[in-house]
């Protein structure tokens, strides 16, 4: 594994791992290392002086990039572009071509957009909604060594652990809505992904409507009822104030994406 300095902060050693094995063992348990995958959003951190690591773990040559199938199991790696994402089946096709231009999804990673921290000015982890509506798990490595664990018991700790994998069983339907306005400039301010299971089971979840993606459990359990189901979401999230969006719009618009989510998965039956 080679180290060299780092330009954008003089006292950080950036570690290149070239192998799975190389880049958890320099990962180490996440004390005060930065995780590179396409730099889109970590970089700007770094350059701005918001992020002082003494380690940038960078993960380009680490071997983690790659969809693969085994039945109706997929599994995607963590430096695998977004743009590679695009042309897959709803919910998350649709989720990542909502994702800001052609530029920043070709350089960003599913890992990155994952694990996004909560941003100063505007939602990030558009994925994650898509991801957990399709009941997805994730392979991370830290403290107490590799595990594999639901996407949503991970996502509340995903700072302090390194992203490997995440795999999902695709399912029978899926679906998106996001809300777009020219003045976001290409950031996603509200969206909601649903999936249907081969059983019938619905999913929801939304992502701009609280500090991460969220699941919908109020509006699954009333998801026959697409009006009743708008509202009952709203209890189960806590929208916030940015600079895209205010929480009281937030709250009106997200019954809509709802309602919408359900009306297509209604459709594709």
């Amino acid at each position: 594994m080679a180290t060299a300095s780092l330009a954008v902060t003089e006292a950080t050693e950036v570690l290149l791992p070239a192998s799975e094995e190389e880049a958890v063992a320099a990962f180490g348990d996440g004390t005060d290392v930065v995780v590179v995958g396409g730099g889109t959003i970590v970089v700007p951190e770094m350059t701005y002086r918001r992020l002082q690591p003494t380690r940038a773990l960078l993960l380009k040559g680490a071997g983690l990039a790659g969809v693969t199938r085994e039945g109706s199991r997929v599994t995607i790696g963590a430096t695998t572009p977004v743009e590679e994402l695009t042309g897959m089946a709803a919910p998350l096709g649709p989720c990542a071509a909502n994702i800001a231009d052609l530029e920043i999804r070709a350089q960003a990673t599913v890992g990155g957009n994952i694990c996004a921290g909560e941003g100063n000015e505007a939602p990030r982890g558009d994925l994650q909604g898509a991801l957990l509506v399709l009941g997805s798990t994730v392979r991370s490595a830290g403290e107490g060594g590799t595990t594999e664990e639901p996407l949503e018991d991970f996502l509340p700790k995903r700072r302090g652990r390194l992203l490997l994998d995440v795999s999902y069983d695709e399912p029978a339907a899926g679906a998106f809505a996001g809300l777009d306005r020219p003045h976001t400039h290409d950031y996603t301010a509200l969206a909601v992904s649903g999936a249907r299971a081969a059983d019938g089971t619905i999913r929801l979840a939304a992502t701009g409507a609280g500090w991460w993606g969220v699941r919908l459990p109020s509006a699954e359990a009333v998801a026959s009822d697409p009006e009743v189901a708008g509202q009952a979401a709203l209890d189960d999230v806590d929208p916030q104030d940015d600079a895209l969006a205010s929480a009281w719009y937030r709250k009106k618009v997200l019954p809509v994406l709802v309602r919408r989510v359900l009306a297509e998965l209604k459709e594709s039956a």
